[in-house]
């Protein structure tokens, strides 16, 4: 499985949001994006991410970063997670994982011992020009605010 790293570019993708539009990671040319690739709408973990995303959501705001959320979730699954905790950002649907794979954040993975084929929690901060800025693989739903923050701070602080 291939990894992205810092520098690289971020592979472009063509997916549809909760509320039926295509979004491009072209579109956001321009402003930075926190792209986060979560496993299920609605499970623990990925409710616990998103709402701390949705809770620092001004303050990335504030420092030029769009959230947009990536799982295989149907829309309307994505639109039910959305609408239930307020999200306020995009939540892209990737059923055929392709865009998860160009990420590298598709393949088997372990949970309470089983194996299984599945989204890896990642997080990308992508710069304005769709430069990789930073990559979590493997990322904690507690540690993605935090980090990204981090990232963010450090930037504009040089």
């Amino acid at each position: 499985m291939i990894q992205l790293q810092k520098g690289e570019r971020a592979p472009d993708f063509a997916l549809v949001d909760q509320n039926g539009i295509i979004v491009s990671l072209s579109d956001f040319r321009g402003r930075r994006v926190l792209l986060f690739f979560y496993p299920k709408a609605g499970a623990a973990g990925c409710t616990n991410q998103a709402a701390s995303l949705r809770d620092a959501k001004e303050e990335f705001e504030k420092m030029g970063v769009v959230i947009v959320g990536i799982s295989g979730d149907t829309l309307e699954a994505q639109k039910k997670f959305g609408d239930k905790h307020m999200l306020g950002f995009q939540l892209l649907s990737d059923p055929d994982h392709k865009i998860s794979e160009s990420y590298g954040v598709w393949g088997e993975k372990t949970t309470a011992g089983k194996k299984s084929m599945g989204v890896t929690r990642s997080a990308f901060l992508i710069d304005w020009n769709g430069t990789v800025m930073e990559a979590w693989y493997k990322i904690t739903p507690k540690d993605t605010v935090p980090k990204a923050l981090k990232a963010m701070q450090n930037e504009l602080g040089k």
